[in-house]
């Protein structure tokens, strides 16, 4: 099976010490967000976790951990904007997240990262020339580190709407101009261009539109095929799969306006409060009410020779 970490807050980046003793302890709970007396223990057992996958805007607090992880299959995301402290106050240093997502990629190989540039919006400050301009700088920087490169235009969810009311949809001829300069200058750094949750528009220019954490990107990471039960994509339109995340929502410390995963500042101090590294929870821990259930997992590994015909 796979763990995800990553579609609810940033782990690495600010839960990196609590990750490590869970993989110590061997187990995490997990609180569903809409039921919150409902929680589901995770084996972090690398007999039945074929893969973890991180999503983050800062691997580093990850790196004195990554011993721990050696018995794990693993698929990184890292995603890198042009974007000031404006819109992500507390986003390191971009040339400092380049540098750590190659030491990274030393260690798991390419095959095993990704480099997410998203979301892009339009403004006076960050026009269509200045993405390009940066996207072929970092694509520059990081080629022989990964060969994913995933861009989405920003999506108006209500509380993006809410944190964010100046963003604007980016539309359909700004969408094709930039995805038709950022599909060649990934070519021409050895990355395919994968959009997310833009349907097939940018197909005919040579992006791969098949989703961005799909389980043949898994299978090229870890060097083996996966028997994956049947699933049901998180959103329309999406092939990827997301499932069995162990985040929480309104926990990430970046603040980052377009962020879709916080409701508000508030809500993310209170609960940032509430993180103990010691406990089995991201955010608290266990009450009398909590209904605590194990979760079904097995290996998804088909090591099975094959003939290649």
């Amino acid at each position: 099976m796979i763990i995800n970490t990553g579609q609810r807050t940033d782990i690495p980046a600010f839960y990196a010490k609590w990750f490590a003793n869970r993989i110590k302890a061997g187990f995490v709970l997990v609180r569903n967000p809409y039921n919150p007396q409902m929680v589901t223990r995770y084996q972090l057992d690398p007999e039945v976790v074929d893969a973890i996958c991180f999503c983050t805007k800062n691997p580093e607090p990850m790196l004195p951990y990554m011993q721990l992880l050696r018995p794990y299959g693993q698929f990184w995301y890292v995603t890198i904007t042009p974007y000031g402290k404006e819109i992500e106050p507390h986003v390191p240093e971009k040339k400092k997240v380049l540098e750590t997502f190659k030491r990274i990629s030393d260690i798991v190989g390419p095959d095993a990262m990704g480099w997410r540039y998203d979301p892009i919006f339009l403004s006076e400050k960050y026009p269509a020339e200045k993405h390009l301009e940066a996207f072929e700088a970092m694509a520059v920087k990081l080629k022989g580190y990964t060969h994913t490169a995933v861009i989405s235009f920003i999506d108006l969810y209500q509380k993006t709407k809410k944190n964010f009311p100046e963003a604007k949809e980016v539309r359909k001829e700004e969408r094709l101009a930039l995805g038709k300069a950022m599909i060649e200058i990934a070519r021409e750094n050895d990355m395919t261009l994968r959009p997310c949750m833009e349907g097939d528009e940018l197909k005919p220019y040579g992006a791969d539109c098949s989703g961005c954490m799909t389980i043949p990107m898994y299978e090229k990471a870890l060097g083996t095929k996966l028997k994956v039960p049947a699933f049901k994509p998180a959103r329309e339109g999406c092939a990827c799969y997301l499932g069995a995340d162990i985040g929480a929502y309104n926990s990430c410390g970046h603040m980052c306006r377009y962020c879709y995963a916080n409701y508000d500042a508030e809500s993310v101090r209170l609960n940032r409060l509430l993180h103990d590294p010691d406990s089995p929870l991201m955010i608290g821990h266990l009450e009398p009410e909590d209904k605590v259930h194990d979760a079904l997992q097995k290996s998804w590994r088909d090591d099975q020779l094959r003939l290649e015909l």
